[in-house]
């Protein structure tokens, strides 16, 4: 499964770890300081709350107190029957309003309906309200019984002095105090009453009435007090600016707030207090509906807001339960705590920030090994195990780890050698070697042995351990074979300090013995390591198992190569070294070009396999031969096929000779002149022995025929003789195919002493090769002129040969021999690293002109390796002294020939300077030629001559 996703460095994990941490540790301390804060300001605004309520309770105080003190002083004042007595009293009732600022009003009301009421004016709208005149301070309303029973009302207007400003008759202005509840109160009991708020007659404020009856009983004294002070003295008092603070009474009735338009309902010509819920305030609204009295501020919500609301009841007033209702909006109140918890967030992150920046620096650090770690293997991820891994680090864990890695990374790469090893080392030795090593570092031992049964006996060490002496021989007793590890390990003397691993074929047959020195003697053993041992032992063995079977192949190989070229050499007792020499003479002359280390061949190079695979090629450049008739290979003379057929020849002269000795007898029988028969037959026998001397000597090939010798033959060959047998009695069923469309000659006949007649001519009907170029079968790429025949024995034809023995059918026949040769080795399944070969091996007849035989490759086409052969291949067969149809040619004649070849680029020229430099002639000289063959040779002379008709240098390649 692919778990590629997105991830995140341990420089910046460290640093966010930290930074986190910071973060959880100071949110969670501001949010703990939030809540203590929160709490602080809640307790707070209940103390607040009870403070507002003592506060207001203690105005309240102010207000009643004195108000109570005034009232009973004036209710021992003298009784007052008519207006003008109780006129007298309106200094002590105005006193009574200068001494307290709460007090509205002073009245006394009596039992026949007769009111007094002195009210100070300082409000302007009151002044304006009544129309008083300027100056006024106080208002005095006054209601009294006329003579006829009607009670009239009259509003005086007094200074602040008392002087009366002005009268004012009110007809309209009608008050029974009998009816107002202070005096039903009062006059029932003789304490001071205190009513319960509510909206004043007159001045249609909001207020108290506090009431006692006169020491007499005549009257009912009363004094209004205000509360607006108190909706003043609220306001005032808010713990937050949108605090709402209202006061009421047990029944709902709103008895102070702020607004006091919001207080008083009309209805109609009445007015009213307004009840809590009429007020519009819905937070206070909750307070009264769902809040306890007395109880610490609570939250709650309303459309959507929080706010803190408090009960404060008011203790002045007692009998009037009054309470005042508080509510604080939370985000008010608590704003102080969410300041509070701003500025320790923001330190919070500013120090979380620091905390960042140091929790980075401090990762990098740590991560930095561990980076170069992940560099490290991710290059053996992606299979580069050429890198060291490993990092010093003080974090023990990272210490640790890269400890770990570097010796994976090391048993990796010793994995990957010994791989490498098995694949690549082509010698059992060289691989054995290579992998007891790479083995040894992988498993961390000190040392080891590989020993390998070469008989059925004895143990021969096969590799070793550098440094340490071993055995080179183990014997081991037939009846140890059960216990191979332990006869080994006692036989070393390694007892408890090694571990030997028997190494078995895939067919469970005894290969060897694997041992391994262990570095400590007390070190243990565990299972894990010996299977990792055993397992890389079975490869192992499998290993040399293989590599036994490559290098018995490879020698059953090497022996059936040369197995067949010993078959082609003994095939011809006349060339049974040439695919012997060839090979050694080019392997010299490779080889000078593999070392070469200036001049045109400073950049050649072959591999151990290249020059196994032109080895081969060498050894098998004539393997095509085994296809050429013998009587073609080894034709010395120009008659010869199967036999030399100057003995045929031979014959017919006899004939000639007996038919001439007969007539000279007839003619000495039939009387004749005797002598002059007997110069005839001297004549004619010096003729036909001077004639078959020449068709003899003409049947060697030693020399070059001329015209003249080429037209003597046709002459001789006129000479009639008289054939007495059937030439078609005892021939093969082939040789008869010949004759069907010749008729049979009436014997006897007449036949010519040399003649090329149509039997001698063979066709090649089935067996035509595939060389022509345009031939569809030629997949070789060939370009060879086919002769007309297979074969032709025309006795004229083939004494008439120019030069040498061969015919062009007989010396095709010889050229076919490579043709053979590339098409019996393409047909071979050759492994990748001798693919090559066929090439190699039927190129050596090319010529750098392009003009050899069989495909017409020129120098562009032809590698270093094949233009060796070329050389080689000419240079043996001119020194070549077992040749029976030419005498082997000297040193100096071979360099000679071979200088003229490349002038007519026939042969690299380069390839032959480094030939004649470098002593190759002369070392393969001294190796295979006669001494008489080797003479003195002018190297500088022909490497001047090669110097003006060098080949241009082509590009070389392997």
């Amino acid at each position: 499964m692919n778990n590629r996703g997105r991830s995140i460095s341990l420089q910046w994990l460290v640093a966010l770890a930290i930074m986190l941490g910071m973060l959880a540790l100071g949110a969670a301390l501001a949010w703990q300081a939030y809540l203590g804060v929160r709490q602080a300001l809640v307790a707070a605004a209940g103390d607040a709350a009870q403070q507002v309520g003592r506060t207001i309770d203690e105005r309240a105080r102010r207000l009643v107190d004195p108000v109570q003190s005034s009232i009973r002083l004036l209710a021992f004042s003298p009784a007052s029957d008519t207006l003008a007595e109780r006129l007298e009293q309106l200094p002590q009732l105005a006193e009574s309003l200068r001494a307290n600022r709460m007090l509205s009003a002073a009245y006394v009301g009596y039992p026949n309906g007769e009111f007094l009421l002195v009210r100070r004016l300082r409000d302007p709208q009151l002044l304006q309200r009544f129309a008083a005149p300027a100056d006024t301070a106080f208002l005095v309303q006054t209601v009294t019984q006329g003579e006829d029973g009607t009670m009239q009302g009259e509003w005086r207007f007094y200074d602040a002095e008392l002087t009366l400003l002005q009268r004012q008759s009110k007809s309209d202005y009608q008050y029974d105090p009998r009816q107002r509840p202070w005096f039903i109160e009062a006059s029932a009991q003789p304490e001071t009453v205190l009513t319960r708020p509510y909206v004043f007659f007159t001045t249609r404020e909001i207020g108290l009435t506090m009431a006692q009856r006169s020491a007499q009983g005549t009257a009912v004294i009363g004094m209004d007090v205000s509360v607006s002070d108190l909706a003043s003295e609220s306001r005032d008092l808010r713990i937050t600016a949108g605090t709402e603070i209202a006061v009421v009474d047990d029944q709902g009735n709103v008895v102070a707030y702020p607004d006091l338009q919001r207080v008083v309902v009309r209805e109609g010509e009445s007015v009213r207090l307004s009840r809590i819920g009429e007020l519009g305030i819905g937070s206070l609204a909750h307070i009264y509906a769902d809040m306890p009295q007395g109880a610490s501020p609570q939250p709650y919500q309303v459309e959507g807001q929080t706010w803190y609301g408090m009960r404060v009841p008011l203790t002045s007033m007692a009998g009037q339960h009054l309470q005042v209702l508080i509510a604080v909006p939370a985000h008010e109140l608590l704003a102080g705590a969410r300041k509070v918890l701003l500025e320790q967030l923001l330190w919070a992150v500013v120090l979380a920030a620091v905390l960042l920046l140091l929790g980075g620096l401090l990762g990098r650090r740590i991560g930095r090994p561990l980076r170069r770690l992940t560099e490290q293997v991710q290059g053996l991820a992606s299979f580069d195990f050429s890198r060291e891994v490993g990092v010093v680090s003080r974090v023990s864990e990272v210490r640790e780890l890269s400890r770990v890695l570097s010796r994976m990374s090391g048993t990796i790469r010793n994995f990957q050698a010994i791989t490498l090893t098995l694949s690549r080392e082509t010698q059992l030795e060289g691989m054995l070697d290579g992998v007891l090593n790479h083995l040894v570092a992988a498993a961390g031992v000190s040392a080891g042995a590989v020993y390998l049964y070469d008989d059925n006996t004895r143990l021969r060490l096969a590799a070793a351990s550098r440094g340490h002496d071993y055995p080179e021989e183990l014997a081991v007793p037939e009846g140890e074979r059960h216990d191979l590890a332990s006869a080994v390990t006692q036989a070393l003397a390694w007892q408890g300090r090694s571990l030997a691993v028997v190494l078995n074929d895939r067919g469970q047959a005894l290969l060897g013995i694997l041992v391994l020195q262990l570095a400590d003697a007390n070190a243990a053993l565990g299972q894990p390591f010996q299977r990792f041992v055993e397992e890389l032992s079975g490869a192992a063995a499998v290993a040399i198992e293989t590599r036994q079977l490559v290098e018995a192949q490879q020698r059953l190989l090497d022996a059936m190569i040369k197995l067949l070229a010993d078959a082609i050499d003994a095939k011809s007792p006349y060339t049974g070294g040439h695919c012997e020499r060839v090979p050694q003479l080019a392997q010299m002359l490779l080889d000078q070009a593999v070392q070469a280390d200036s001049g045109p061949y400073a950049d050649f190079s072959m591999s151990e396999a290249e020059r196994y695979e032109f080895r081969v090629a060498a050894w098998l450049h004539d393997c095509g031969k085994i296809t050429s008739p013998e009587y073609v290979v080894d034709k010395a003379t120009k008659l010869e096929t199967l036999y030399n057929r100057i003995h045929e020849v031979r014959m017919r002269f006899e004939v000639l000779w007996r038919d001439a000795e007969v007539a000279y007898w007839q003619g000495v029988a039939n009387g004749d002149d005797e002598p002059a028969l007997r110069r005839t037959l001297e004549a004619c026998r010096a003729t036909l022995q001077e004639e078959f001397a020449f068709v003899a000597n003409a049947n060697i090939g030693g020399e070059f025929m001329q015209e003249a010798d080429i037209e003597r033959l046709r002459t001789i060959g006129q000479r009639r003789w008289r054939r007495h047998f059937d030439n078609r009695l005892g021939i093969s069923r082939d040789e008869a195919e010949r004759f069907t469309d010749i008729s049979a000659a009436t014997l006897p006949v007449d036949e010519p002493l040399l003649a090329d007649r149509d039997e001698h001519r063979v066709p090649w009907g089935d067996r035509t090769p595939p060389v022509a170029k345009d031939d569809p079968r030629n997949h070789w790429g060939f370009d060879m002129r086919l002769p007309a025949h297979a074969s032709n024995h025309g006795e004229l034809y083939n004494l008439s040969i120019r030069r040498g023995t061969l015919n062009d059918e007989e010396r095709f026949k010889i050229n076919e021999h490579i043709v053979q040769t590339i098409i019996m080795l393409s047909a071979l399944p050759f492994p990748r690293q001798l693919r090559r070969v066929p090439s190699i091996a039927g190129n050596h007849h090319e010529k750098m002109d392009g003009s050899g035989y069989p495909r017409r490759l020129g120098q562009e086409a032809l590698s270093i390796p094949e233009r060796v052969m070329a050389i080689a291949d000419i240079f043996e067969a001119l020194t070549a002294a077992d040749r029976p149809y030419k005498a082997p040619k000297t040193l100096s004649e071979s360099v000679k020939i071979l200088v003229f070849m490349a002038r007519d680029k026939h042969v690299d020229g380069q390839l032959l300077r480094l030939f004649l430099s470098s002593g190759v002639y002369r070392q393969y000289a001294e190796r295979f030629l006669r001494p008489e063959q080797i003479d003195e040779l002018d190297v500088a002379y022909w490497m001047e001559q090669l110097q003006g008709f060098t080949p241009e240098q082509s590009t070389y390649t392997s």
